[in-house]
Formats: structure tokens, sequence, C-alpha cells
């Protein structure tokens, strides 16, 4: 080891941590995603600069490109040649790029795939389009930084006379993310643009009408708007490309497929060469030979159909075997101010009109400046114009130009530059003519000066410049779209066809689910005596029972942790005496699982909505797991994993909250806990969850229910297996910790029978109670009172000797209280008067008289 140096030990893993990070944000800094402002990657960029530093307008000769690649190398991107080479080649490649920024003199390839020719062959200057970026860079509109020697500056961004991002679009693959956006039509991206600073609420729905979809450079066909739409709305999507195509008649007596637009980067020969080889292994069947035509006009391939086919089924093998219908994933990840940002439509024109304002303030105060300093001569010029005869006498008289100098600052009050442009005053300035110019220049440059401020002190009027510029820019290069939009049978929703109307959903305990209009529940009168409803099987009897609009989505839970999604409107429609259809024959739901919870939901796209709302689990075993509803946001045929289930447990209750409720949970032992949601920390979507209550540790005790309250005022109902019940307030359970045993919430006897149900009701609700022998009994909630927590309740149903409630349903009232009348549910509805509803022996309000009142533990 030399003198004077010496090991510093370092740890390997942190090392190539930090050197991998450094390495990841170069290369998305750097090197493989567009600024969001100019829509350029730097090596496009220095590309730009370089040639204009070169003078290589659109109006100058060609130079070869191996000098520009020499000069970016030298000058601004120290990587390899090939890298700037390929860079340039591809922005001069019509097929390529919507809009070149490089026009090229030789080979610059082909769409077959052929290589460009060698650099020292070519020859390239700026497109007319490309000076447009760069308009306006002397005049200090953009920020510079130095190069990778900090010998000479180089723009950070570029002003960018339109959003080259949205015209070109551009690809990159960076370290833990890639992008890859499509180029659009720049008529249709300047009329969005305007639209927008004319109306910056404007939604992404009210752009598309003037930006409609991509415009690749190829042409083709957009099959299909699903993915445009999208795309536009959350930056990421699929859209499906055809080649264009068309039938005509050969000269054989068959059918020839004319292909003269190819999808966006395919490659020509390979297409032709793929579906040759399908022919020829039988995949497609009915092509007796494909001819490439194509020619300086523009493609076209030919297809000949052979007598016996039938053309429009060989054009369907070819889009589904060859890549004459190919996908394009657009994926909008730029750079926003350093950092790699998912950006819709709006998210783009936005950034780029900022940017462009930012330009047109800085060109302002830098041609303001320019015209003060202007200015300011001129004013030294016309004094000394106006007093000639004693500026030549005191220049005349003075020894040297610096006396001079001093003299005219001192005799007429000029400063230093005033001064030093009177001495530099060429003689013909002084005939009368150019003492006129003098003073014309000057009034038109005070004119300037005026409106350059009041540009500067109104927004409005930079916003006005900014679309006079953008309209300027169209009526140059927009032209018309070159790929058409096929819309399809997908792309006209059903939904969109069937009216949003309140439905009636019910789940039977076996499994049968049907939808029903509100509208075909007759009113009846409350008191009487309701009809059998032939639908059901004599064991079967309405489990699940709200109502929904058509358009709302359904998330199914059932207990074995699965989570499935339909619509409303898919549900099949039935009457009040059908029974449904299974829902294993809707949804890929297994033989031996069970529907356990039914959630309504607005919709699945709002980010707030979805952010701010959680689903709340409850098991058996007294498992409880809050999970943000957006994990659940992305519907899947066959179903997701919605929480991790142990062998002997099953999931028993689950809830929308908003994460501000109070959750109870009640066991068979007649134990209930309450505790605030803020206890349950959210989870993934996977994750098994935590101890919500405590069991007592008996074999038979489990969890019987879970609910969620909004505040003290609220009620609760709890049923017992023998048709004991009563209804408290929730104030009377007060607040413990999860994972505790809880409090006493119905005195359970051998009278009573186990606790089997708790629900949180209000006056509005009724309850419906139904027995295991088919007996329905409809309490409204008004005409039982509240009653004390650690009481026996009151008896609710009468049962026989060997009868038990089968299940309890909430119903609110003033929707659906002719269902049950109307025989929705197997067996008898008995509507029950506040008289009927009495205690079986007086109730005790006393908890301590009840046996031990609070049996709490914390964890």
């Amino acid at each position: 080891m030399a003198e004077g140096e010496k090991i510093i030990p370092i740890n390997i893993e942190e090392e190539m941590r930090s050197a991998y990070i450094d390495y990841s944000m170069s290369v998305i800094v750097s090197r493989a995603l567009p600024d969001v402002r100019d829509g350029l990657k730097p090596v496009h960029r220095r590309v730009l600069y370089a040639m204009t530093e070169l003078g290589l307008g659109f109006n100058r000769p060609y130079k070869k490109s191996a000098r520009i690649v020499g000069e970016v190398l030298g000058k601004y991107h120290p990587h390899g040649d090939s890298a700037v080479y390929d860079t340039m080649v591809r922005m001069a490649q019509e097929w390529s790029m919507r809009y070149r920024l490089v026009d090229g003199q030789g080979n610059f390839g082909s769409v077959d795939g052929d290589p460009p020719a060698a650099m020292r062959y070519t020859e390239a200057r700026l497109s007319r389009i490309a000076e447009e970026l760069l308009t306006d860079l002397d005049k200090n509109t953009v920020d510079f930084r130095p190069n990778f020697d900090e010998s000479l500056k180089e723009p950070v961004v570029l002003p960018a006379g339109f959003p080259n991002l949205l015209a070109n679009g551009g690809s990159g693959i960076a370290v833990g993310m890639a992008t890859n956006m499509a180029p659009h039509n720049l008529s249709e991206v300047l009329d969005g643009t305007i639209a927008y600073i004319d109306n910056n609420d404007i939604t992404i729905e009210e752009l598309m009408q003037f930006i409609k979809a991509p415009d690749f450079p190829t042409g083709g066909i957009i099959y299909g708007y699903d993915g445009v739409k999208r795309a536009f709305e959350t930056g990421r999507g699929r859209v499906m490309m055809r080649g264009k195509t068309n039938i005509e008649p050969s000269e054989k007596g068959s059918d020839k497929i004319i292909v003269t637009e190819l999808p966006f980067q395919v490659n020509k020969a390979n297409m032709i060469k793929a579906t040759a080889e399908l022919v020829k292994s039988g995949v497609i069947e009915g092509i007796s030979a494909v001819n490439d035509e194509s020619d300086r006009s523009g493609y076209r391939v030919v297809y000949e159909v052979r007598r016996d086919a039938v053309s429009n089924v060989v054009l369907n093998q070819l889009f589904k075997y060859t890549q004459l219908q190919s996908s394009f994933s657009i994926n909008n990840v730029a750079l926003v101010k350093g950092r790699p940002i998912v950006l819709n439509l709006k998210d783009m024109v936005k950034y780029y009109v900022e940017h462009r304002h930012e330009v047109i303030v800085r060109r302002t105060q830098y041609e303001l400046d320019e015209a003060e300093k202007r200015a300011h001569i001129l004013q030294g010029l016309i004094i000394a114009i106006d007093n000639l005869d004693e500026v030549i006498n005191l220049i005349r008289g003075s020894r040297t130009p610096d006396e001079a100098r001093e003299g005219l600052m001192s005799r007429f009050e000029l400063s230093e530059i005033q001064a030093k442009a009177i001495l530099d005053l060429r003689l013909q300035k002084l005939t009368g003519l150019e003492r006129d110019k003098l003073k014309d220049e000057y009034n038109e440059l005070m004119k300037t000066i005026e409106y350059l401020k009041s540009v500067l002190e109104n927004k409005e009027l930079r916003m006005q410049i900014i679309k006079d510029e953008l309209t300027e820019t169209k009526k140059k290069f927009g032209d018309e779209r070159r790929t058409e939009v096929l819309f399809t049978n997908e792309d006209i929703s059903i939904e969109d066809l069937i009216p949003n109307e309140e439905m009636v959903v019910t789940i039977s305990h076996m499994g049968y689910m049907k939808r029903t209009p509100l509208a075909d529940y007759k009113s009846q009168g409350r008191g009487g005596r309701g009809s059998k409803g032939a639908g059901f099987r004599q064991e079967d009897f309405t489990e699940y029972l709200f109502v929904a609009f058509t358009h709302n989505y359904m998330l199914f839970f059932t207990e074995k942790g699965r989570c499935f999604w339909m619509k409303v409107w898919e549900i099949p429609e039935g009457t009040r005496t059908t029974k449904g259809r299974a829902v294993q024959n809707l949804l890929y739901i297994e033989p031996d699982d069970k529907i356990r919870a039914v959630i309504p939901v607005n919709n699945l796209e709002n980010e707030e909505y979805l952010n701010n709302n959680f689903i709340l689990f409850c098991t058996e075993k007294g498992i409880i797991k809050k999970t943000p509803l957006e994990a659940y946001s992305r519907p899947r045929i066959k179903g997701i994993n919605a929480i991790t289930i142990d062998e002997d447990d099953q999931l028993l209750e689950v809830a929308l909250t908003s994460g501000n409720s109070e959750v109870m949970i009640a066991s068979t032992s007649g134990q209930a806990i309450r505790f605030h949601e803020s206890a349950i920390r959210p989870m993934g979507r996977t994750a098994r969850g935590v101890i919500g209550i405590r069991l007592s540790g008996k074999k038979d005790d489990k969890v019987i229910g879970m609910v969620s309250v909004a505040d003290e005022e609220s009620t609760v109902m709890v049923v017992s297996e023998k048709g004991y019940g009563k209804r408290s307030q929730v104030g009377d359970y007060r607040i413990t910790n999860r994972g505790a045993k809880g409090v006493k919430t119905l005195q359970i006897t051998d009278k009573t029978g186990k606790l089997i149900a708790i629900k949180n009701v209000t006056d509005q609700d009724d309850l419906m109670i139904i027995n295991k022998s088919g007996i329905t009994i409809r309490i409204a909630m008004d005409k039982l009172r509240t009653i004390g927590r650690a009481t026996q309740g009151v008896r609710l149903i009468r049962l026989g000797a060997k009868d038990e409630i089968a299940s309890v349903a909430k119903v609110a009232r003033e929707e659906e209280e002719e269902l049950a009348a109307e025989g929705e549910i197997e067996g008898e509805v008995i509507e029950l008067s506040n008289e009927e509803i009495s205690p079986d022996e007086p109730e005790n309000e006393n908890p301590d008289e009840t046996g031990s009142e609070d049996e709490e533990s914390n964890n």
C-alpha cells in the first residue's frame, strides 16, 4: 500500500444498494424517460441542439451524419456513437415518427427492417417542424446546465413550440419502469391544448372531443375504442391496431386481399414471411399466394385467396394469427420536475401549457430587458444629436477617448454605456434622415416596452399569446388524421342501454339469486297476511335482501375468503315468485363454498372513493381485518383471494366502512365488544388479520355477527336461537380495546338459547326473522322499545318445540316493506303489533343481578 493511502472497510450490501440506486436514478432521469415539457429524452435534445449549433436549419445545406454524431459525442453526450446515430436515424424515419424532427438524405433504413447506411454515407439537417422546438432558445427561455466536462452549456429542456410529447410519443425502458407513449395528430393536439387554455376545468371526456385517439405514422386502423379511452383517463391502456385492407376481385376469378397500411411498428417483411409459414403449415387456410407489391408510392401487400375460400373468413384468420392485427400498450410515464409520473391526457396538456407559459414569461422579460437597454442607448444618442455642436467640440477638445467619455457623462448626465455609444457613432448618423430614424426607432421602442410590460402584468394576455402561436403552428404543420378509428360492439356498453333503476336483489340460503324491479312490488296496507311464494324449495329461504341500482357493482365474499364481482344488471331478472338462478352458475364459486356477504359499491374507478373506503372482514374465530377498497377495484372473472382464512375458520361478515366507524362483534355466548375502527390498521389483500374479540374458549363458542356503527345514538338488535331478542343503545356498550372478551349483551339461558344474530337498526328498519320451518316474522323497529344491555330481552317469536330461528335479516321499510308481504320468502309473513312483542318475564335492568357483567381482557 502506497504511503498516505489507507483501506476503508465498506459493507458490500450497503455499497451495492447505494450504487444500484444511483445507477437507477441516472437511467430514469438522464437516459430512458422523456421530459413532459418538450417530450424529449436527453439524447434527442442533445442531437437537436448540436444540429442547431452547427447551423443545420431546414433551409441550410445537409451535413454528414458522422459530423453531427461527432459534435454530439464530443460536446454533450459521452456515450457510444451508435446510440446517437440510431437516435438520429429514428427521428428521420417517416414510419417511426409521426412528425419527423430530422430531415435525412440517403439510406435511413426501411419499414422492412433494413438497417440504415453507415453514418459516413448519410446526411442530415433539422426538419422544419423541429425548429419550432428550438425557437427562442437564445432568449433565456429555458435553463442551461454545464455539459459532462463543464466546458460548455446545454439546455435542460427546449422551449417546445408545440406539444411534442403528445404529437410524437416515445418509448423507453428504465430500471423498474418503462414508458410507451403513442403519437397523436398535431391538429387535434393543438385544438385540445387551446380548449384546455380556454377552460382549465375541462374534463378528459371533453378533451377527447378534440384529441380523438392516437394517430400512427403508418396509418392503419384502431380497432375498438375502450383501450384508447382507458389510456386517456388513466395513462395506461391497450390499443388494438389493424392494417387497412380491402377485398378486390382478381383476374383469376377469385378474390385478393390488399393491405395498403400496416399497424404501427410492424415489420412488413417479417409479417409476410410469418404469414407464408402459417399458410404452409395449414394454420391459415384459403391463401394461394402472398406478394409484396410495395413501391415508392406506398405499401401494397397482396394475399391471393383460393376460389373455394371465403375472403372474409381468410381475412379474420390473418387478423387472428398474424401481425396484421397487433396491439400497442400505452404507458404514459414521463418526467415531471425530475420525477417519473404516470400521466393521463389532461395531465400532459396541463404540464405543457405550464411550460409554455413559463417560456412566454421568460422570453417577454428578456425582450423587455433588451428593449430597455436599446432605449437607454437611443436616449443618449438623441441627446447627443440635439446637442451636436457642443458634443463635437467636447470630443475634439479631449486628449483621450476616456477623457471624452468622462466629459460626456458629466456634461449631459449620461451613463457610461450611453457615452460609449456616442463615441462609437458613425458620421452618417448625423444626417437629418438618420436623426429622424433614431427618433422613430425610440418612439416605436417605447411602445414595445409598454406592450411587453402589459404582457408580464396580464396572465390572460400571455395565454392569448400561447393560443395565437399554437394556432399559427397548426396552420403551418397541421395535417389530416392518418389512422382511422373503428368502433366495435364492445365500445357500445350494454350498460349504457340499461336504465339505472332501483332493483331488489335477493339471495337465498341455498344460493339462488335474482333481481326484481322495485316498482314491481305493489303497495300493501300494513298488518296483512301474505301468501307463500312458489319459487323456493321447502327448506330454502331468503338470506340476503337489499336494494341497489342496476349500474352498481356487487362484491361477493365467500366463506373461504374469495371475492367476486358482478354488476347488478348482470344478475338474472325474475318475478316475486321465481327462485332465481344458482350463484354457482353466475360466479366461479367452488361447490363447497358459500356466499357470506354481498356489498354494493358505487363504482371502482374513482380513486378518492376507493382510497377513502375500506372493506372490514370478520371470521367465526373472531379475527378481524381492514383493507382499502382499492385492493378490490380490479375485477377478475375467476375472483381473487380477499383474506387468508385459517383451516378451522370461515368468513362470517364483511362491511364497507369510511374509516371512521365503530365496530361491534358478538359471540354465541352473549358477549359483545365495541371498539373504534382506527384500532385496526389497514392491511394487504391477502393478510390474515388480527384478533377482534377473544372468545370464551368453549368448544362451541364462535362469533355470530359484526356491525359497524356511526355514533352512540345508533341501536343494535340481538336475537337468540329460541326467539328472544332486544334492542339496545350502542352507548350502553362501553368502548374497550380490540382483542378483549367484551361485555354481556344478552343474558343467555337454556330458555333463550345461544345468540345467533346482531344487527344495527333504526326506526326506519324492519327486522325479518325466519325460522327453520319457513315462518317469517316481520317486526317494525319503531314498535320495539329500547331496553338495557345485559337483560334477557323479550320474546320475538314463539317457536315449536323442535323449531329454531334460521336467519335474521334487516329490511329498509320505505323501500322493501312489501317484499315479505308479497310472498318473497317461503312461509307465512306475519306483522306483529307492539302489544304482541312483550317480555316473557320481567326484564332485569340491573346488570349486576345477571351474573358477571364485564368479562374483559386486553391483549
